[in-house]
C-alpha cells in the first residue's frame, strides 16, 4: 500500500515529470527510445529528476510522454509502489512546449500546487535538498532557480536591476541580461494551468514555460531561488553532455561509493518503503550493481542513509 504524506499546505504539492519530445539532438541514440531511458551510468536519465521531486517530499507524480514511449516508462516504473509512489501518466501527443504540461495535467492536479521538472535535468548536491524544502514551502506564486553558466546565451536567463531584484526572463538572448540561467525545474501555485490557458503559441508555435513565469513575475509572485557552487546542474541534450554527464556521476560515485539518485534509497529513507518491502525487491535487479549496492544498504542502512539529504 502505498503511503501519500500530507504537508503542512492546504493542499499537497504533485509533481509533473515531462519526458517528452523527439531528442533529435542525440539522433540516432534515440530513434528507437525516448531520451529520458538514456543511460547515465547505471541508471536510466528518468531516475535523475524523479530522485529531486522524491526529495522534495512529492509521492504522486504525473509522467507525462509520447504515446509511443509510455509503454516503456510503464515497464520500468510500473505504478511507482516499488517506491512508495504513486505514478500517473498522461500523453503529449506533440511536443506543443513545456508549458503545455499544465494543461495536460490539470486533471491530475485538480486544484493542487504543482513542482514541474524536465525529464533531461540533472541536479547533485547536498545544499540543494534546502533549496527544494523552502521552494516546496512557498504556497504563494511560483518559484524558479537561477543557475550560473558559462554560456547564458543558450538558455532562458533571469534579468536583474541594479539593486538584485528579479524585472524579467529573457529567452535565449543574444545580449546576456546576466549569466544565471534558468533551470528545468518549476514550483507553481494552484493557478498554474489556469494561467497556462491564457497563453498563446510563440513564433515556435510552441506554449511557452519562461510566458508562463512571467505571468508570476508580472503580478509579483515569481521566487527566484539562485542556487550555489555546491550544486551541479547537468543539462544532457547533446552526445557530449550526455556522456559529460554519465561520466560525473560514475566519479562521483566511485570516489564516495554512495549512489546519485538512487530511487530506493531515498524512499527508505524517508519511511515510503521498509527493508521487507526493499529485500523482495532487490531479486528482481539480476546481477547488477545496483543490485549489488541495495544489498548493501539493507546491511548497513545506518552508514548509507546518514550520508543522504532527506
Amino acid at each position: 500500500m502505498v503511503k501519500i504524506l500530507r504537508g503542512t499546505m492546504n493542499k499537497h504539492r504533485k509533481g509533473i515529470l515531462l519526458a517528452g519530445g523527439s531528442g533529435s539532438r542525440l539522433y540516432p541514440l534515440t530513434v528507437p527510445t525516448s531520451k529520458q531511458l538514456m543511460p547515465v551510468y547505471d541508471k536510466p536519465l528518468v531516475y535523475y529528476p524523479l530522485s529531486v521531486l522524491m526529495l522534495t517530499g512529492l509521492q504522486e507524480i504525473l509522467l507525462i510522454s509520447t504515446p509511443e514511449d509510455l509503454p516503456s516508462y510503464r515497464k520500468l516504473l510500473g505504478d511507482g509502489s516499488t517506491w512508495g509512489l504513486s505514478i500517473s501518466y498522461a500523453e503529449q501527443p506533440s511536443p506543443d512546449g513545456l508549458a503545455q504540461a499544465l494543461l495536460i495535467a490539470e486533471d491530475f492536479l485538480a486544484g493542487h500546487p504543482s513542482c514541474l521538472i524536465l525529464g533531461d535535468n540533472i541536479f547533485y548536491g547536498h545544499d540543494f535538498t534546502a533549496c527544494l524544502s523552502k521552494a516546496n514551502e512557498n504556497e504563494k506564486g511560483a518559484t524558479i532557480f537561477g543557475y550560473h553558466v558559462s554560456n547564458p546565451s543558450a538558455y532562458g536567463v533571469v534579468e536583474f536591476s541594479s539593486d538584485g531584484k528579479v524585472i524579467g526572463l529573457v529567452e535565449k538572448p543574444t545580449q546576456p541580461v546576466s549569466e544565471y540561467a534558468v533551470p528545468g525545474l518549476y514550483f507553481y501555485d494552484e493557478r498554474a494551468p489556469a494561467l497556462a490557458g491564457t497563453l498563446s503559441p510563440s513564433s515556435r508555435g510552441e506554449l511557452e514555460i519562461t510566458d508562463l513565469n512571467r505571468c508570476y513575475l508580472s503580478e509579483g509572485s515569481l521566487q527566484v531561488e539562485l542556487i550555489g557552487r555546491g550544486t551541479a546542474w547537468l543539462d544532457t541534450g547533446t552526445h557530449d553532455s550526455l556522456l559529460d554527464a554519465g561520466n560525473f556521476i560514475q566519479l562521483v560515485e566511485k570516489r564516495q561509493g554512495l549512489k546519485i539518485a538512487c530511487l530506493e534509497e531515498i524512499a527508505l529513507a524517508k519511511g515510503w518503503i521498509d527493508k521487507e518491502q526493499l529485500t523482495k525487491h532487490v531479486s528482481s535487479l539480476g546481477q547488477s550493481s545496483y543490485r549489488h549496492y541495495l544489498e548493501s544498504l539493507l546491511q548497513s542502512p545506518a552508514h548509507f542513509l546518514n550520508q543522504l539529504p532527506t
